[in-house]
């Protein structure tokens, strides 16, 4: 990483403070990062939070604290630390390491990866009406913000569908409730938890219409791939079998993973992170993995489940991508190389990532398609 990019991963890092409502402040143009004095901590050091403490009505080490949180899991940062009143130092990653860091954190944390604590303090009432996409939306919701720390209880309306059939068919889906009813603005048992209501634009159609025609897995990722103040398309598009239909390319994606896996087994060889460095082709896979827990915080944060659905598709165009520039399986009388176990580190990886952000979406991921 040099000046100029980690320049850029700092502002961006500032971008994104202020695009969560984390930080009040306005963006500079700019964020100038310089040498480490001789004595100084880490390879480079940068005051944007002295620069922004004053806008934002904040203390610089609160400033600088708030943008650490978002660059210390950037590729080719090692470790960021806060000295004096607030500026920030970054020690730099050995070139690979950063990659490898990546890819061990997927691989030790499973389909874990990117959960965190970063809202471990909130505890979340939300309320729908009893509409089958407002249902699954606060499920997934649910999902989400339960990955990141937060308490959650689920309130649903009374209108709309109703009976044990609806219940039952409700629960096909994956979805719970915690109460019915319209509940006062907040909880009894949590007064300092206001009431968040989830209205995304109705589906059209009942859970039960939605079921018989597409089936569970087709059913949410339709009503949750587009943002929820878009109409959800919820034709039979979502069941054609071909890379055109993104639940299909997503989970495609995920099988093939699974599938090398044990194609690799069969030859005798298995994934290595320290194998070998990586081609610079598979560095939009690579960035998308290290920037998968930052997308699965910025959901929560915003309600927004769609933003995991495009995050999925990425990494599914993106692995399939790396498959078809750098095979992770030898062909003909090949051997198995060090480059092919780092490559089916890699694939392993994107599998992992793409199981995990399904199950937040309550989609299965079924190893053959």
């Amino acid at each position: 990483m040099t000046p100029a990019d980690l320049s850029r991963t700092v502002l961006h890092a500032v971008h994104r403070a202020v695009a969560e409502n984390a930080l009040r402040a306005p963006v500079p143009a700019r964020v100038r990062v310089e040498r480490t004095r001789p004595g100084g901590s880490g390879d480079y050091a940068c005051a944007v939070a002295l620069q922004l403490a004053g806008d934002a009505g904040l203390p610089a080490l609160e400033v600088a604290r708030i943008l650490r949180e978002r660059v210390a899991a950037e590729p080719g940062i090692g470790r960021v630390e806060i000295t004096g009143p607030g500026f920030l130092s970054f020690t730099l990653d050995a070139p690979g390491d950063s990659d490898r860091a990546v890819l061990d954190a997927v691989r030790e944390q499973g389909s874990a990866y990117g959960h965190g604590g970063a809202l471990r303090d909130e505890v979340l009432q939300f309320h729908h009406a009893r509409e089958v996409r407002a249902a699954v939306t606060a499920d997934a919701v649910r999902r989400l913000v339960v990955s990141q720390g937060a308490r959650v209880r689920i309130s649903c309306g009374e209108a709309g569908e109703m009976g044990a059939a609806g219940e039952a068919e409700w629960g096909l889906l994956g979805v719970t409730v915690d109460a019915y009813g319209t509940p006062p603005v907040t909880s009894p048992a949590d007064p300092s938890a206001p009431l968040i209501p989830v209205r995304p634009v109705p589906a059209g159609a009942t859970a039960r219409e939605l079921l018989e025609r597409l089936g569970p897995d087709a059913t949410r990722w339709g009503l949750l791939r587009p943002a929820s103040h878009d109409r959800a398309p919820l034709g039979d598009e979502l069941l054609v079998q071909g890379e055109a239909n993104p639940l299909f390319l997503v989970r495609y994606a995920y099988a093939r993973t699974r599938a090398l896996t044990r194609g690799a087994a069969a030859l005798g060889f298995t994934p290595a992170t320290d194998a070998a460095p990586y081609e610079s082709s598979v560095r939009p896979l690579l960035d998308l993995l290290a920037d998968h827990p930052r997308v699965l915080l910025a959901a929560a944060r915003h309600r927004a489940p769609d933003r995991v659905a495009r995050q999925l598709e990425a990494v599914a165009h993106a692995f399939f991508d790396f498959h078809d520039s750098c095979p992770p399986l030898p062909s003909g009388d090949e051997k198995p190389s060090a480059a092919h176990r780092s490559r089916l580190a890699l694939a392993e990886a994107a599998g992992t990532v793409l199981a995990g952000g399904l199950s937040l979406l309550g989609i299965s991921a079924p190893t053959h398609l």
